[in-house]
């Protein structure tokens, strides 16, 4: 395998929902690993995801879990996920359902530098940036 780079989120105790929401978002396979199911029988977390992996048929990583037990969980404004490309039809598409729910900061539009770009934060938190290049003449 070559080396990659991606997102790794962490989620307080929702992590489930939420890569079950980014399956519906993106599509692909998506693989869930518990607590229970790495040993963890007896905590109150064995349902709880350890470890959660959705890779797309567009070649995005998305990985998350829950914040394990005894760890504090601290969900920061220092980090977002971005989007971009040329392709406006899919990147509209992941726009819409990412921010459905969610709240808007900067609406998906034309902006000065010429592309379309758009912030907003999910429904779990999780901040995105959108942005639709324009296709090169």
């Amino acid at each position: 395998m070559a080396s990659r780079l991606n997102p790794y989120i962490s989620f307080a105790g929702n992590a489930r929902q939420a890569m079950e929401f980014y399956e519906r978002v993106f599509g692909g396979a998506l693989a869930l690993s518990t607590f229970g199911e790495s040993g963890a029988q007896d905590s109150a977390d064995v349902d709880k995801i350890m470890h959660g992996m959705l890779e797309t048929d567009s070649g995005f990583t998305l990985m998350g879990a829950d914040t394990p037990p005894g760890m504090e969980h601290n969900p920061g404004n220092n980090i977002a996920v971005s989007l971009s490309g040329d392709d406006a039809d899919e990147l509209r598409g992941y726009w819409e359902k990412l921010s459905d729910g969610g709240t808007v900061s900067v609406p998906l539009e034309k902006q000065m530098w010429g592309d379309e770009f758009g912030m907003c934060v999910d429904q779990f938190g999780v901040t995105w940036m959108v942005n639709i290049g324009q296709p090169q003449a």
